[in-house]
């Protein structure tokens, strides 16, 4: 039950506009993760950068099991398995980022398409944490069974062999 465990890894790119760039960027993520991805839309309206509250700005993958440890894996590859500090919440959640889509193995610089970046988000859990999702009988989960950002940093360290700063 102390055993830390990849709960979901949700992949992200933020375009800022929709239409052709948009429908690239979707492309790109389907063949990075093998998954159809889900467009993300404008919260609030923000003149300067001509964007309109509602409109798709993006698109997001959430990936879970084997299929996101071994997404882990290869994006902790392509940032050299170095992370700092502040990329972790009190949580035991980690994000970081990708500045290059062509840096996956398998996916090379086209023109036609240009150069995309994403963010990465691990969810970190134990478990026992569904006391606190279920319907009946929902309970706070104990202070020993939440991930704290330390147990964090420890798991990768050990299962991933990441170096944090």
């Amino acid at each position: 039950m102390r055993d830390i465990y990849v709960d979901k890894v949700v992949v992200h790119m933020g375009v800022g506009e929709s239409g052709e760039k948009l429908v690239k960027a979707e492309e790109i993520m389907k063949t990075i993760t093998t998954q159809i991805p889900v467009r993300t839309i404008a919260k609030k309206t923000q003149p300067a950068f001509n964007i309109r509250k509602g409109a798709p700005i993006g698109c997001k993958v959430t990936l879970r099991g084997k299929h996101a440890q071994e997404f882990v894996k290869t994006s902790l590859g392509i940032i050299d398995r170095i992370l700092f500090e502040n990329q972790f919440d009190t949580s035991g959640n980690f994000s970081f980022g990708i500045e290059e889509h062509t840096d996956f193995p398998g996916m090379s610089y086209d023109p036609q398409i240009g150069i995309y970046g994403m963010d990465i988000n691990v969810v970190l859990e134990r478990r026992g944490i569904r006391i606190t999702r279920r319907r009946m009988e929902q309970k706070k989960l104990p202070e020993k069974q939440r991930v704290k950002k330390e147990d964090a940093i420890e798991f990768l360290r050990k299962n991933y062999q990441v170096e944090v700063r």
